[in-house]
């Protein structure tokens, strides 16, 4: 019996020849187990979305190549000892273009939540914090035949703000109340020994950084630099002891949102010396307002390179 040999009708010259820049499927979520040498496994259910560029010749892609493309790539992670996202992402391009012969360019982001295993700072109990991971990459078919990658690896990580100028009011009035019934140098004591009010935020910061494909940055070092960018971590599970030491800190810690953006660039360049000058990153802050019903925000674009020189951060 015959097997029947269907068309490829993408394949076909389209009505209308124009290229397109990206083609391909959103939101395939596939469970991915990703092993590391002494230390437990990540557990991740990350969504893919992979995308190709299209020729005007040509009136489709193959679709179901990309799904497919990140099967291959899950399947093959399953037997590595140790393999980033980001690593993943690399991989799958390349696996793109192999698939999409007429494809130049291929494109490729995961987006997953990622589990952190912490300690409450007082009475210690083990609690869970999700943040979100973000891993791009993007492959250029050259004219030599060879492929060029670049990957990107990302965090987004809840925290907590205390804004500096309400507190700064607070100070200014609460001093002025004090030296009514105290003389300057008891008042400044009690300034000095006590925790003052302010307005509080829900702060959310963001790095994505670019690097080459033989370059690994570990996801756990971005999240760390953005909860150290705030004025405190948060914490899923409080006991009374732990609210009070986190909101203490957090306003014996007030930042503005630009503050936020400039903790992690410092965070970066202290953490990642190695790393080559034209490593791009990007940092931006979100801090929902309390007392606003607008949020604040603030961001920096910026090479590693533009960062040691603006900075004079050199090693």
């Amino acid at each position: 019996m015959s097997i029947c040999e269907f068309p490829d009708t993408q394949d076909k010259t389209p009505e209308t020849p124009i290229s397109l820049t990206k083609v391909g499927v959103t939101g395939v979520k596939k469970l991915l187990k990703i092993k590391r040498e002494d230390k437990r496994p990540i557990i991740l259910l990350p969504t893919f979305d992979a995308f190709v560029d299209l020729p005007s010749t040509q009136k489709g892609v193959h679709m179901s190549r990309n799904p497919e493309a990140i099967s291959e790539i899950i399947d093959e992670a399953v037997n590595e000892s140790e393999i980033h996202i980001e690593t993943l992402c690399a991989n799958l391009v390349k696996k793109l273009l192999e698939k999409h012969e007429y494809a130049k360019q291929a494109e490729t982001e995961a987006r997953g939540e990622y589990i952190v295993n912490k300690l409450s700072p007082v009475t210690h109990k083990k609690t869970q914090e999700t943040t979100q991971i973000i891993a791009r990459a993007t492959a250029v078919k050259n004219d030599d035949g060879t492929i060029s990658v670049k990957k990107m690896i990302g965090a987004e990580v809840v925290g907590m703000t205390v804004c500096p100028c309400a507190q700064e009011s607070v100070i200014k009035e609460s001093k002025s109340k004090l030296l009514e019934f105290l003389d300057e140098e008891t008042t400044q004591r009690v300034i000095e020994s006590v925790t003052f009010a302010s307005h509080n935020q829900r702060g959310i910061g963001t790095i994505l950084l670019e690097v080459s494909e033989n370059q690994d940055v570990n996801v756990d070092d971005l999240i760390e630099i953005i909860q150290n960018s705030m004025s405190s971590p948060v914490c899923e599970l409080l006991k009374r002891p732990d609210e009070n030491k986190i909101v203490t800190n957090a306003h014996k810690n007030p930042v503005f949102v630009e503050d936020c953006v400039r903790n992690m660039v410092a965070g970066l360049l202290e953490k990642y010396p190695q790393l080559p000058d034209n490593s791009f990153v990007t940092i931006k802050q979100v801090n929902e307002e309390s007392i606003h019903q607008h949020n604040a925000f603030a961001q920096k674009n910026a090479s590693l390179g533009q960062l040691r020189e603006e900075t004079n951060w050199r090693n």
